[in-house]
């Protein structure tokens, strides 16, 4: 008996039967020329062409401007340095105020610090007024040099004024005054230093360099004489603030005394003699020194020297110099250089006369002059 269906009779045997297989979905394959991009349009040419035609024009006008900048520097450094001279020559009046102070006589503590804080104010008003200034690129580090000089300027004024107040107040005596006066004094020279050396030579060099025509960089001197801000100086400074005065006429003892006269040539001297004739050698290094000393119970300023030169009754040279300022009990020399005798001199006897001019308040005269008889001979070469 047959088990299975006959319609199965081979089923067993068969194979089985597979999945057919899934057609994926291929895409499309495009046909033709594969494309880069979009096509370029005439406006994008255009405006591409535009942007290079700018980006010219950028950098020629770039170029323009540097060059034209050159030719503005010119313009700005004459401007600079015209509005520095003016606060520079301002500055050194002030120190020619100073200068003509300290020789003043009669000059009072009250005058002189009045005078040294006003002028120490005008310092700070230049400073103030360089500040303002907008030097070109290349003179900036020697424009903080410039500002250096007012700042010390006025910082050595009011210095001055305020030692001057202190000692007066502890009533020191010249000596002991002279240090702190001086120490103050050195910033009015290191003033003259930092400008020199600082400013004006590097700004100088800097006109050189960039081939800036037609101005000059301005010289501003404070201190005319390093003698004047010394410690001596300013001890005699100070001793002449005590100084009684009462009105323009000058209290006290006051005067001068010749001590003597000598001719050095060629490192030989020769002292002169009111009594007897002396023999002096004339040559291109003939000094003739005049010394003299304040015998007055103060210090004096503006002491004139006067040396006179006679043969055969006619004057053949004369000179007068001024002593800016002597203190009490000190001695001063007065030397006379480059003396241009004429022919006329030689082989005559003369006379050589010395006068030291009076100071206010001076009453005796006859120890400020002498005449020393003399025979002038050439000096061998």
């Amino acid at each position: 008996m047959n088990t299975f269906d006959d319609d199965n009779e081979l089923g067993f045997f068969e194979q089985p039967r597979r999945r057919p297989p899934r057609d994926r979905a291929r895409r499309p394959q495009r046909s033709g020329p594969r494309r880069t991009g979009p096509a370029a349009s005439p406006n994008h040419v255009l405006r591409l062409a535009g942007l290079v035609v700018l980006a010219i024009l950028i950098v020629f006008g770039f170029a323009l401007w540097i060059s034209s900048c050159g030719g503005e520097s010119n313009d700005s450094y004459k401007s600079y340095l015209s509005a520095m001279s003016r606060l520079a020559s301002d500055s050194a009046r002030v120190g020619a105020k100073f200068t003509h102070a300290v020789g003043t006589p009669g000059l009072t503590m009250q005058m002189f610090q009045s005078d040294l804080n006003g002028w120490s104010q005008q310092e700070q008003a230049d400073y103030v007024a360089a500040q303002r200034l907008v030097p070109p690129g290349p003179l900036q580090s020697a424009h903080a040099e410039a500002l250096a000089t007012f700042q010390l300027r006025a910082t050595g004024l009011v210095g001055l004024a305020s030692t001057l107040a202190l000692a007066q107040q502890q009533h020191e005596t010249p000596f002991a005054a002279a240090g702190p006066l001086a120490a103050q004094a050195q910033l009015l020279s290191a003033s003259d230093v930092v400008w020199d050396q600082l400013y004006k030579v590097p700004a100088t060099q800097t006109l050189t360099d960039r081939n800036v025509t037609g101005v000059t960089v301005p010289d501003s001197q404070f201190v005319t004489s390093s003698t004047m801000v010394s410690a001596s100086s300013l001890a005699t400074v100070y001793q002449r603030l005590g100084t009684p005065s009462s009105g323009r006429h000058v209290t006290g003892v006051h005067g001068s005394d010749l001590i003597g006269t000598n001719a050095v040539e060629n490192g030989v001297t020769q002292t002169l003699s009111t009594t007897s004739g002396v023999t002096v050698a004339v040559g291109p290094s003939l000094v003739i020194n005049v010394v003299f000393k304040d015998s007055g119970d103060y210090p004096e300023v503006k002491i004139p020297v006067t040396l006179t030169v006679k043969a055969g009754g006619k004057s053949l040279y004369t000179k007068t110099q001024t002593v800016a300022q002597i203190a009490r009990g000190a001695q001063a020399t007065v030397p006379f250089t480059n003396i241009q005798l004429p022919p006329s001199a030689f082989g005559h006897n003369a006379v050589i006369s010395v006068n030291i001019g009076a100071v206010p308040g001076e009453a005796r005269l006859d120890n400020n002059q002498a005449t020393y008889p003399v025979f002038f001979r050439i000096a061998p070469s």
